[in-house]
């Protein structure tokens, strides 16, 4: 009774937030992917990675980031709901969200104390300390994404913007990394121009918008059936279109970003059309995606001075040693991840989480 109550109050009180099914079990998909990609990547033996097993993977894992990309578009509309003027209430959130992924891509990037010391104020420093990744990506999407949307209430020119923008990054990539040569470093890393930008901003963005205009264009359909097949039909559109125009696979091909789009949407679909008791198994590393991102890289590959496990231990596991180790590095940080999260609710008790597979958050604390 109170809980109801409480809920018509709007959208500061409502305790029955939900996600999208699809979004955690296909973020988690993604996470499996990118943390044994990074492992068997760091420790794996010179002579195994001509296995063919193991190119094959290698060939799979190129989905991972853009599926990152664009689930991350996808959820920053389906938020929003039905409801008007959803998207001005939640700039704030959005904006210190997008800042939060910002600071914490440079952040595992930063080279240390030492390295800018003995780089000094050139242009190699500055590639390192401000290259340009794929939270950073993320993170200016997300910003760019949160004016779009404030900026764009009507339906018809929100469609228009979000497609325009899917579209319009990947053809502008090639003419962007031209202009911008005698740029700024931090500019040319942002762009992608830069020596070292691993997701520039040009073409990568792309993957963000498209996702985030898929969602508006399907926001009417119902999870799980209804969107999963169409998201199977759209991506198998957009697959069919490579079958005669060439695929190119340079850092600034827009015909690439087609093709892993077209990916991206079918593993979205296939996600859809799981029983939420399949995708509930990897909904928990979907849920903490960005804390598990953020907790192996370093561990991985180190930290500024820090070695991390491709200084110590690698290149020069076996298959199933290599495995090991991912499996096990997984598992590490999603339970120190759990715990922060744990911790993090203990001391703001009064922030209710999100839940994910239409389960309600609990109301036990606000009835004592």
């Amino acid at each position: 009774m109170l809980v109801s109550a409480l809920n018509g109050l709007g959208p500061s009180l409502s305790f029955r937030q939900t996600r999208h099914p699809a979004l955690d079990g296909a973020r988690g998909l993604a996470v499996v992917a990118m943390v044994m990609g990074h492992t068997l990547d760091a420790l794996l033996a010179p002579a195994l990675r001509d296995h063919p097993w193991v190119q094959r993977y290698w060939e799979l894992r190129g989905i991972t980031a853009p599926l990152f990309l664009l689930v991350s578009g996808w959820a920053v509309v389906m938020a929003l709901g039905t409801r008007p003027g959803a998207a001005k209430d939640s700039f704030g959130r959005r904006f210190r969200r997008a800042l939060l992924l910002l600071f914490l891509g440079y952040l595992l990037h930063w080279p240390g104390w030492g390295a800018v010391r003995d780089l000094g104020y050139s242009d190699a420093m500055l590639a390192k300390v401000f290259q340009f990744d794929a939270l950073q990506c993320i993170g200016a999407s997300l910003l760019l994404g949160a004016f779009v949307l404030v900026l764009t209430p009507n339906l018809g020119a929100r469609a228009l913007a979000l497609g325009g923008l899917a579209v319009g990054i990947p053809l502008a990539s090639a003419v962007l990394w031209n202009a911008g040569a005698h740029l700024p470093v931090p500019v040319q890393q942002f762009i992608g121009n830069g020596e070292g930008s691993r997701f520039p901003f040009f073409p990568w963005a792309g993957f963000f918008f498209a996702g985030a205009f898929a969602a508006h264009a399907l926001h009417l359909l119902k999870p799980g059936w209804p969107q999963g097949l169409a998201l199977l039909a759209l991506g198998g559109g957009l697959l069919a279109l490579t079958r005669w125009m060439p695929v190119e696979w340079t850092p600034t091909s827009p015909t690439m970003v087609m093709f892993r789009v077209a990916q991206g949407l079918l593993v979205l679909g296939g996600v859809n059309l799981l029983p939420q008791r399949l995708s509930g198994l990897l909904a928990p590393l979907g849920r903490l995606s960005l804390w598990l991102y953020v907790l192996h890289l370093p561990m991985v590959y180190g930290w500024a001075d820090i070695a991390g496990l491709s200084q110590r231990i690698g290149p020069r596991l076996g298959i199933a040693a290599a495995l090991g180790v991912s499996v096990a590095l997984l598992v590490g940080c999603y339970l120190i991840a759990r715990l922060g999260r744990w911790m993090r609710e203990q001391a703001r008790p009064w922030r209710a989480g999100s839940t994910t597979l239409g389960a309600r958050v609990g109301t036990a604390r606000l009835g004592q």
